[in-house]
C-alpha cells in the first residue's frame, strides 16, 4: 500500500516489486529492479527514504527515520525482520535477519551484519568487514565466499521479482 503524507507521496519504479501487504508511507523513493516484500514497512514521514536499483527488503522489515534521511545503496539485501533508523548503507551490503540498524549507522560498500547484529548509534562500519553480536563487533574481513553470497542473494531476489511483476500483469 501506498500512502501520501502530508505532501509527501512515495515514487516506485515501474520495474520494481512491492507487495500488497507492504506499506509505503511519504516521502519514499524505490528504485528500479528493487523490491519491498511481504509486510514491510518503509515510513519515510520525517524524513526521506532513498532505496536504490536492485535491492531488496525482506519480508516484515521496518525503516524509519527521524529528521534525517535514510539512503540504502544499490544491490543491497535487507533481511527478514530487520529494524533500520536513520541510517546510511552503501552499495553491496548484506543486513542479515533481524538486525537493528540505529540512527547514524554508516555502513561501508560489500560489509555484511550477521543475523541477529545490533549495530549501535553512530556507528561507522568500514567496506569490507563482517560484524556479528550485540553489539556488533568487527570479526573478519569478508571474503570471496561472502561476495558471492552477496551476489547469490542479489540474483535469487532479481529473478523473484521477474516472477511476481508477471503475477501482477
Amino acid at each position: 500500500m501506498l500512502y501520501k503524507f502530508q505532501d509527501k507521496k512515495p515514487s516506485v519504479s515501474k520495474n520494481a516489486f512491492v507487495a500488497e501487504t507492504a506499506c509505503l508511507i511519504g516521502d519514499v523513493s524505490i528504485g528500479e529492479g528493487s523490491s519491498v516484500w511481504f509486510n514491510s514497512v518503509i515510513r519515510g514521514d520525517r524524513g526521506k527514504i532513498t532505496i536504490g536499483k536492485g535491492s531488496n527488503i525482506q519480508d516484515n522489515a521496518v525503516i524509519h527515520t527521524d529528521e534525517s534521511n535514510i539512503e540504502i545503496g544499490d544491490n543491497v539485501t535487507i533481511g527478514h525482520g530487520c529494524v533500520m533508523h536513520g541510517c546510511l548503507i552503501k552499495n553491496n551490503v548484506l543486513i542479515g535477519m533481524n538486525a537493528t540498524i540505529l540512527h547514524g549507522v554508516e555502513i561501508g560498500e560489500s560489509a555484511i551484519v550477521g543475523a541477529g547484529a545490533l549495530v549501535p548509534p553512530h556507528h561507522k562500519i568500514p567496506p569490507n568487514t563482517v560484524v556479528l553480536g550485540v553489539p556488533c563487533k568487527h570479526v573478519r574481513n569478508t571474503t570471496d565466499e561472502d561476495l558471492e553470497l552477496i551476489e547469490h542473494t542479489l540474483k535469487n531476489y532479481g529473478e523473484l521479482v521477474e516472477k511476481y511483476l508477471k503475477m501482477k500483469r
